[in-house]
């Protein structure tokens, strides 16, 4: 699964310019975003959707917005409940759920680097993943609009997540799928319809191109949202060192 994740301002930004969205919409750096905030997401604008036109002629537009984590189906009675916070990609296209947003409420989730928790005994061991390069990561999401009796309506959002790789395997038995820069256009192409033709999206991101560090357990509280959260374990964590390695 993947219950947690940080977006740094400069990353949030970088997404946005990648994908031809406006960046001048205010972000302040977050460190510890948890399920049930608003978080960032990059869509495509709704709207209905032309008959398809030659490339660069009436493209479809791009918005970023604020989704609540935690998605709720259009025909849910209610917002409360559990929140479906995660989907998985290899039932995604099937799930009541999720079938309907994954053919045309595709979004991109602007992230610099998610957490994940090991058993260590009766501990848990958080763990931050990233690209190797410290590039912005975009998570593969899913949104939905429910609207309450009051006409009050909710967009809310889900991470799609996969198998782990080899770097996660040992900490973890899901991860996010994490999209690369090039897999962006044809995630939010609204065009871009069926399962099947999505699926090559929905793969366990290259081991060799991520990173794992062991933090400090600072970040295993949602009360802390600072820098601080990404300090490295110290000694007597648990841990043989700060740093995963697979011998990259």
């Amino acid at each position: 699964m993947c219950c947690r994740y940080l977006l740094l301002e400069q990353h949030f930004r970088e997404i946005l310019e990648r994908l031809g969205v406006d960046a001048s919409a205010e972000y302040i750096s977050r460190y510890n975003i948890a399920p049930g905030t608003v978080v960032p997401a990059v869509r495509t604008k709704p709207r209905a959707l032309p008959p398809r036109r030659p490339s660069g002629a009436g493209e479809p537009v791009r918005e970023a917005t604020g989704l609540r984590w935690g998605l709720v189906p259009s025909w849910a009675r209610s917002d409360g409940g559990a929140k479906l916070m995660n989907a998985r990609a290899e039932s995604v296209a099937d799930k009541p759920s999720f079938r309907d947003a994954l053919r045309t409420r595709r979004c991109v989730i602007p992230a610099s680097g998610f957490y994940e928790w090991q058993a260590v005994g009766r501990a848990r061991q958080p763990w931050l993943f990233r690209w190797r390069n410290e590039s912005p990561i975009g998570l593969a999401g899913l949104w939905e609009s429910w609207r309450a009796p009051d006409g009050t309506v909710l967009e809310s959002c889900a991470i799609i997540t996969t198998e782990p790789n080899e770097l996660m395997r040992p900490i973890h038995d899901r991860m996010p799928v994490m999209l690369t820069p090039e897999q962006f256009d044809p995630w939010l192409d609204p065009h871009l319809t069926s399962p099947d033709k999505l699926a090559p999206l929905l793969r366990p991101a290259p081991a060799a191109a991520m990173s794992a560090v062991a933090l400090d357990s600072r970040v295993n509280s949602v009360r802390h949202d600072d820098p601080a959260c990404l300090a490295p374990a110290g000694p007597g964590s648990g841990n043989s060192g700060p740093q995963l390695s697979l011998g990259f």
